[in-house]
């Protein structure tokens, strides 16, 4: 059974309202001029990545194919704007007809992307397009914000065990986006159970130091955990003191004890001074876990160390240190005409202080060298080149209106770890660097 066709209480009847005010009342001005119905391209792109990023993690296409299917204008929501006096009543009218009958060309979840990658690309009339601007930016923002952290940690571990476990760092719903983006990036599973029931990941967890002070002693604590548990399970050793627990964790669950957690103090001398105490007492397959205020950095710190799964929460789901990849999407051909054989004429905004951007209907392609590693992003509006006619990064999202294909997050997941293997080597390094291969236009 696939979860995500239930239909759960994490998600929203309609997606309409997930927008700025400006939207409607630029779409009311358009009905009025007559400039609704031009024929429209718009793109999402960014600028420039984070400070000191090599690469940035398209996450969220799939919840942006959803929200557009749930981008509706029901009787409550006309309601309110009608109340609010937000649009007029033709605009009302148009609204309640509204349903996005374009096409939307995408990077596949799960790509890398550099600054100027033209990550998504939505067509259709002015005005069906531009309403969708606000809720597909929100969600790509945040999304891929996370999976770039994600990704950052993954490659910190080296294939040890990530557990997301920032649901408490964040909105709730925040929570179950943060961990579908966390296991697009590298996480392996989640401690939250919305995640699992609507997106499939794997869940985890067995008790906080709450457990523990509620029993009379850590002695009584540990036996109800392992009772109940088995003997497989995760005790948490440093409530008190962790040489002493980890003696009774030993002496209670024997040498078949799970795991134990360490959640403070000096995490690589704790953890060296664990499996020393581990080993001589028998229990050589107990693993360690680690987590704490943990990031990439920490992470990486701890790849000496006998560790053999982080926990990570309040970093990965703000995207340790940058919440937001700076996505715009910005209207970059239109019509001369409501005419749908009228010709696309580029157009961009002239700016200072950074904001320009590139008119016309963009394509982009990945070329690579002699050994198949990424060299540059090439990004253009003419004839694709011979050369990366087969290399070209967009696929077609929505035709016509409908969405064309799901796919589930393990395929996204491998798409991911595969491109990211693709990269040269120094897109893993975690000093302050530049994008690791450069944008090129043509």
């Amino acid at each position: 059974m696939n979860t995500a066709d239930l239909g759960l209480p994490v998600d929203v009847p309609s997606t309409a309202l997930f927008t700025d005010h400006y939207e409607l009342t630029m779409l009311q001005a358009a009905l009025q001029a007559g400039s609704a119905d031009r024929r429209s391209v718009f793109e999402v792109f960014t600028r420039r990545l984070p400070e000191g990023r090599r690469y940035g993690v398209v996450a969220g296409t799939g919840r942006v194919l959803d929200a557009v299917e749930n981008f509706r204008f029901d009787a409550d929501v006309l309601g309110f704007l009608r109340e609010r006096r937000v649009v007029d009543p033709q605009t009302l009218d148009w609204l309640a007809e509204y349903r996005f009958d374009g096409d939307i060309w995408g990077y596949p979840e799960g790509e890398v992307y550099f600054p100027g990658s033209p990550i998504m690309r939505v067509e259709g009339s002015f005005a069906e397009c531009v309403l969708l601007e606000t809720v597909i930016l929100s969600i790509l923002n945040h999304d891929s914000a996370v999976a770039a952290a994600a990704s950052r940690m993954s490659s910190a571990a080296d294939g040890r065990g990530l557990i997301e476990m920032g649901a408490r760092r964040t909105h709730e719903l925040a929570a179950v986006a943060a961990s579908r983006a966390a296991y697009i990036g590298g996480f392996t599973t989640t401690s939250d159970l919305a995640a699992c029931f609507r997106y499939g990941i794997p869940t985890v967890g067995t008790s906080a130091h709450a457990f523990t002070l509620v029993h009379d002693n850590e002695r009584d604590a540990f036996r109800a955990q392992v009772e109940s548990l088995g003997r497989g399970t995760t005790l948490l050793v440093d409530t008190y003191d962790v040489t002493e627990a980890v003696r009774l964790a030993v002496e209670i669950a024997g040498p078949e004890l799970g795991a134990v957690r360490i959640d403070s103090g000096d995490l690589l001398l704790v953890a060296h001074r664990v499996r020393q105490q581990l080993d001589e007492l028998g229990a050589t397959h107990t693993k360690i876990v680690v987590t704490s205020d943990l990031d990439e950095y920490a992470i990486a710190s701890l790849r000496a160390a006998p560790v053999d799964a982080y926990g990570v929460g309040t970093q990965l789901v703000t995207g340790s240190g940058h919440p937001t990849c700076s996505m715009v999407y910005k209207l970059v051909a239109r019509a001369e005409s409501a005419d749908p054989q009228a010709p696309l004429q580029p157009v961009a905004k002239k700016s200072l202080g950074g904001k320009t951007s590139i008119g016309g209907r963009k394509w982009a392609a990945r070329r690579v060298d002699e050994h198949g590693v990424a060299e540059a992003e090439v990004v253009g509006t003419g004839a694709v080149p011979d050369g990366l006619a087969d290399r070209q990064l967009l696929v077609q999202l929505v035709k016509g209106g409908q969405v064309l294909t799901r796919e589930p997050l393990d395929v996204v997941r491998d798409r991911h770890a595969a491109v990211r293997a693709g990269l040269p080597l120094s897109a893993t390094q975690l000093s302050r660097g530049e994008p690791v291969i450069p944008t090129v236009y043509v």
